[in-house]
């Protein structure tokens, strides 16, 4: 990607803000190649300079990746989960829909997790790439590594295992897990001081019930054009 093709997140720079309800893409590239191997359509709540919301909605058509043998990624065991090849395929996003929250330049995006009776059950922290925007929705990169937060404000790291496993199968080098450890360091004293999403009341939310469900597109996966296009 070029500076010319992508902006960080948020409305910054004389970009028009996405509007509530506006259909987007949030995508992942693949670890160590510029190849989009995660798509999920999503519908923006808010977007401002502070903050881009976005639902992801129960039965949203996504893409994932799958090993190029039919297993599921997470099937695999962890030595080979990141050395076999690889290929993507159209699932359907099951179970309760997600509220992903992502602040301009933070190196981590907190998604919110309902039950089916909407009560609330935790906050997960995505350690990932800051989001860069373009003209459809947003790009990044996952880190591996993860937080889950609990209303009682205990908090637990998670996908250790596979974040040192990534590191082992060389998808990413030493100074790069030292930026996501200490970008996960930094979550977490944003966790311990209840700042910003945790103490702004999001679990309370409900998506607009007149909101339909995004479609997911034939060229999903393609490059990014400058935004205002």
């Amino acid at each position: 990607m070029t500076a010319d093709t992508v902006e960080t997140t948020g409305t910054a720079g004389g970009t028009a803000p996405w509007a509530p309800g506006d259909h987007i893409l949030w995508r992942y590239r693949g670890n160590a190649t510029d190849r989009i191997h995660i798509c999920r359509p999503v519908t923006v709540v808010q977007d401002s300079p502070e903050l881009l919301a976005v639902w992801l909605a129960p039965g949203t058509a996504c893409v994932r990746p799958r090993l190029a043998d039919g297993t599921s990624v997470h099937r695999e065991p962890l030595p080979t989960r990141y050395t076999k090849p690889r290929t993507t395929a159209r699932s359907t996003w099951f179970g309760t829909g997600v509220l992903k929250l992502a602040r301009p330049d933070e190196p981590w995006s907190v998604w919110l997790f309902w039950d089916h009776d909407w009560r609330f059950k935790n906050w997960y922290v995505n350690l990932e790439e800051p989001r860069h925007r373009w003209s459809g929705g947003v790009d990044s990169e996952d880190h591996f590594l993860d937080i889950a937060v609990y209303p009682d404000r205990s908090w637990e790291w998670k996908d250790e295992d596979e974040f040192a496993q990534a590191q082992r199968a060389g998808l990413m080098a030493a100074e790069q897990a030292a930026r996501v450890r200490a970008a996960g360091r930094a979550a977490v004293e944003r966790i311990s001081s209840w700042g910003a999403p945790f103490r702004e009341g999001w679990e309370d939310w409900r998506p607009d019930p007149s909101w339909t469900v995004p479609a997911l597109p034939a060229d999903w996966d393609r490059a990014p054009t400058p935004l205002g296009s």
